[in-house]
């Protein structure tokens, strides 16, 4: 659920910085945070740049925390029995 609010908050300053409708901002930090990347909007400034690496990296991160506990969650099902 964490990921998922930072992703709707890094879409507010992506529309801010790159001038682009929120629903736009909101599509892409979706895109770039599951860490799909269609590449269908592309940041054109620096800041707005570095704000797409910030959500790729939390969706990296996220994403290796959920694949962490499932095994965790594998594992001591597998030890009980």
């Amino acid at each position: 659920m964490g990921q998922f609010l930072l992703i709707v908050i890094g879409a507010v300053p992506i529309a801010l910085v790159e001038k682009i409708p929120f629903g736009d901002a909101l599509y892409f930090a979706f895109v770039t945070g599951l860490t799909i990347g269609y590449g269908d909007i592309v940041m054109k400034t620096t800041l707005g740049r570095c704000i797409a690496l910030l959500l790729g990296f939390i969706g990296i991160l996220f994403t290796g925390l959920v694949i962490a506990a499932a095994v965790e969650a594998v594992r001591r099902t597998y030890h009980h029995q």
